[in-house]
């Protein structure tokens, strides 16, 4: 990590030179970063970090002798460190970027396949912030997965609550995580995850495929249901509304709030309204403060606010917003999260809070 008053130190590797310039001039142009070197492909790369020592390498998905994706498990393997993946805003991109997150990036920027110059300088000022974001997270070896954990014994019986759960830079691990603790009769959650639209879609999949419970997309209307998670698309904001006896997800893709669309706020004003004491508010990793107020407001009308706790968090940034305005209940670890989420629904789970 970077000193206080030293400049993240960056090492592009991009197959392209087009984009090795792009990427350079964007993240030179903010003073608090400077791009120490640039690598072709991986076998060069490798080298440069050796004797340049970077805080954080940007690297492309898709890369000829050696993709993306193999070199990051080398990386994270050998010589754990902060990567941004630069990947293309395809399905294809989107499933690739979603197992270098698995592996250990600490997040990504999609870049649209066509006019490339003017849409990465549109991105600038998102990518220069995910760098400087990657090189103050907390990177750690690449996660051996685990043999298969007992699943948890099912509830047998309706709580009666809700789980709204938010989540940026981080979130795609850590929401795996909690969901994995989870029985597969959980109460309904609806998601909130900063992700482009063609993410969403490879992410609700993925988490279906190994999650106790079903994972889909949302879809407006969707009725929603105990066992069952619902991811907000990542073109539209996920609210919780009433439709008749049952609740549901409405989505609508009206301007960004707290500079995103889909909105952690949104979801947590909409669960203050619509949901009161039945509610369970959860914000895991994320940089920048939104979902803050919105918990906030859930909290002040009886929901259960728990939120991530630092230790655990690869960037604490959204939790620790939420925290110092007083809208987190109580912190839990990662682990810990799963049990409580239990707790909060009543089922006397022992979980230890930070």
């Amino acid at each position: 990590m970077p000193g206080t008053h030293s400049k993240v130190r960056v090492l592009i590797v991009d197959d392209s030179a087009l984009m090795r310039q792009l990427l350079s001039t964007l993240l030179s142009a903010d003073p608090e970063i400077e791009v120490v070197g640039t690598a072709p492909d991986p076998h060069v790369a490798r080298e440069r970090i050796k004797t340049l020592h970077p805080d954080v390498i940007t690297l492309d998905v898709e890369m000829p002798l050696m993709d993306g994706v193999t070199f990051l498990r080398k990386i994270m393997a050998l010589r754990p460190m902060p990567v941004v993946m630069i990947s293309t805003l395809t399905q294809v991109g989107a499933e690739v970027t979603l197992e270098a997150l698995e592996i250990g990036a600490v997040d990504f920027v999609a870049k649209p396949t066509n006019d490339v110059v003017n849409a990465m300088t549109t991105l600038a000022g998102e990518l220069q912030d995910k760098v400087k974001a990657a090189a103050r997270s907390r990177v750690r070896a690449h996660r051996v997965a685990p043999a298969a954990a007992p699943r948890r014994p099912q509830l047998g019986r309706a709580t009666g609550k809700v789980v709204l759960i938010g989540a940026s830079t981080g979130g795609v691990e850590a929401l795996k995580d909690v969901l994995m603790g989870l029985p597969s009769d959980c109460p309904p959650i609806l998601v909130t995850q900063h992700m482009p639209a063609r993410f969403t879609t490879a992410f609700a999949n993925r988490l279906n495929k190994d999650c106790p419970m079903r994972v889909s997309e949302a879809q407006h209307g969707d009725v929603i249901e105990a066992g069952h998670v619902y991811i907000a698309p990542g073109s539209h904001h996920l609210e919780i509304v009433r439709s008749g006896t049952h609740f549901a997800c409405s989505l609508h893709d009206g301007p960004t709030v707290s500079g995103h669309r889909p909105s952690v706020d949104v979801l947590f004003r909409s669960g203050a309204r619509i949901l009161g004491r039945a509610g369970i508010g959860v914000i895991l990793t994320g940089m920048g403060k939104d979902g803050a107020e919105g918990m906030l407001e859930f909290r002040r009308v009886g929901a259960t606010t728990l939120g991530q706790d630092e230790d655990s968090a690869l960037i604490y940034g959204m939790p620790r917003v939420a925290f110092e305005y007083g809208a987190v209940m109580r912190q839990y670890s990662l682990a810990h999260m799963a049990e409580g989420i239990l707790e909060a629904c009543g089922e006397g789970a022992v979980a230890r809070a930070s």
